[in-house]
């Protein structure tokens, strides 16, 4: 792998944000130190590095601190241009559209998701599946619009919204053990379904895909703890 330079990432295991950056990282075929924070206990780098938020994951490159997954996922990109996969397309339309996608993906898909296992009443949770369907078949039909029939969003290659989506793949198997949602159900989006399959099995990506049995017991000591009104 490239490396050599002064690289660390700062992250939780179970976070599909964190898994973004360790995508990139693995896919562009770069070596760095990882670091395992404990959110309840934050170190005093994770402090220092991200003063505003106190989130992970952080980046810290060369002594200088990126953060927020979406935009480490594209300073990866332009920081090692010559190396690996190149995850953001040349042509800046395409890029735009790509951009759109992984923002949609977070801002509807991810937002649906969760307020379908977290909403406050009945209403609210029903609402949101309602429109988490919505979302996923948006998704399927970017994954037709941005794939033009190959196998990625980044067509032959995986792309920036392949490592956006795909960092939730981990947990969208855990929820189906949980709560018996299947959110890429091969009958209603054959596209993503097989996507799904294909990007997992990368030789880049698998390594670093959290154990999916880890993040079924991870889900039930979450809900345990909010039912019983924890932390």
């Amino acid at each position: 792998m490239a490396g050599g330079e002064d690289l660390k990432l700062l992250g939780m295991w179970a976070s599909p944000f964190v898994l973004r950056a360790k995508l990139a990282l693995s896919l562009k075929g770069i070596s760095y130190e990882y670091v395992e924070e404990d959110l309840k206990n934050k170190s005093e780098l994770l402090l220092k590095s991200n003063p505003v938020h106190n989130k992970v994951p952080v980046l810290i490159h060369n002594g200088k601190a990126v953060c927020e997954s979406s935009v480490i996922v594209q300073y990866i990109d332009e920081a090692f241009p010559g190396t690996g996969s190149t995850l953001l397309p040349a042509d800046p339309y395409e890029r735009a559209l790509a951009r759109f996608w992984a923002a949609y993906i977070d801002d509807k898909l991810l937002t649906a998701w969760n307020q379908s296992s977290r909403g406050k009443t009945e209403e609210e949770r029903t609402e949101a599946k309602k429109q988490l369907v919505i979302a996923v078949e948006n998704v399927e039909g970017a994954l037709r619009e941005c794939s033009k029939g190959k196998p990625f969003f980044g067509g032959d290659s995986v792309g920036y919204v392949d490592v956006v989506l795909g960092s939730l793949l981990g947990w969208v198997r855990a929820t189906e053990e949980l709560q018996g949602i299947k959110p890429f159900d091969p009958a209603k989006t054959p596209l993503l379904a097989a996507w799904a399959e294909r990007f997992g099995a990368l030789e880049a990506v698998e390594p670093v895909m959290p154990d999916v049995k880890r993040l079924v017991e991870f889900g039930k000591r979450l809900a345990a703890a909010a039912a019983g009104g924890g932390n």
